[in-house]
């Protein structure tokens, strides 16, 4: 008999078992992935080979693009933000709460920059019964955030403190945004309707046989196609840009101009914008405006 000891055919203690050959053709043929772009590369294969449908594609994508993202990229700019001054009495304050038909608004004191906190309109159900009522003691503390937070762990803050609502701050500390749950989400599953969100686009409403009222944030494309006029577009976006530079001061409450059988009057202004305009033919007019959103 032969001293010598047959070949180990099992792993030695404390050392990895190595790939079968067959495993060994398959990780070169096909590599694992090592990084974003391989694992993109990876769903691309598998959407055009109908591994996964278009839904899940694009739900996979847009997870994996929240980690490169960052709050100052999807943020509503602080020109944008619905906020409300907490001086005012909660009477001047309910028609902009309903008009806008946000769950959560930033409040500020003195200065816009001034946020001290965030109010929930389901809290105002409390006023029903005592309209008078101090808003201050309903005011909850607000989350501030740098632009550069990252969408992902902004998402797990937002789930682990129950926080619906973040504001924006810039690096000198001053109000970028705002930016929510559902705006972070969005970038993942796509756009989330509600019931507020097909009113919202519509910034032409009609109050009469002959009046319309337009928000200051009407696009000045779409108010033309509403009502067949030429208002110009190069230098403003909006009817309320158009109308402050024909005006040449920021409008205030009354200010009128007539344009192409049209009188355009500001019924809703703050100190840097106009907010509402009542839109009435003359009566010698024959225009009649087509539905806008």
């Amino acid at each position: 008999m032969s001293d010598s000891q047959p070949p180990d055919t099992e792993p030695r203690p404390g050392k990895p078992a190595s790939k079968s050959l067959l495993g060994r053709l398959v990780s070169r043929i096909r590599p694992e992935p090592e990084n974003r772009e391989d694992i993109r590369a990876l769903l691309e294969t598998a959407h055009d080979r109908h591994v996964i449908d278009d839904d899940s594609f694009s739900m996979i994508s847009g997870a994996l693009d929240v980690a490169n993202q960052t709050a100052g990229d999807i943020m509503v700019p602080r020109s944008k933000m619905d906020m409300l001054d907490i001086s005012k009495p909660l009477a001047e304050l309910l028609p902009e709460i309903i008009e806008t038909g946000h769950s959560r608004f930033p409040i500020y004191e003195n200065d816009r920059d001034n946020i001290v906190g965030i109010l929930l309109a389901k809290d105002l159900l409390l006023t029903i019964t005592n309209p008078s009522i101090d808003l201050r003691p309903l005011v909850r503390p607000a989350v501030f955030i740098p632009e550069s937070k990252r969408l992902n762990v902004l998402l797990h803050e937002f789930r682990n403190n129950r926080n619906h609502l973040a504001i924006v701050i810039n690096e000198h500390g001053g109000t970028a945004g705002l930016v929510t749950m559902e705006d972070v989400l969005e970038q993942i599953v796509g756009d989330i309707e509600d019931e507020f969100d097909e009113e919202a686009e519509k910034t032409i409403f009609q109050t009469g046989s002959n009046n319309w009222r337009a928000m200051g944030i009407t696009e000045i494309d779409v108010f033309n196609r509403a009502f067949n006029t030429t208002l110009p577009n190069d230098d403003y976006d909006t009817l309320g840009g158009w109308i402050t530079a024909e005006l040449g001061h920021i409008p205030r409450r009354g200010d009128t101009i007539n344009r192409e059988g049209l009188n355009i009057t500001v019924v809703g202004a703050d100190a840097k914008r106009v907010l509402w305009l009542n839109i009435q033919h003359d009566e010698t007019s024959l225009l009649t405006p087509s539905d806008a959103q």
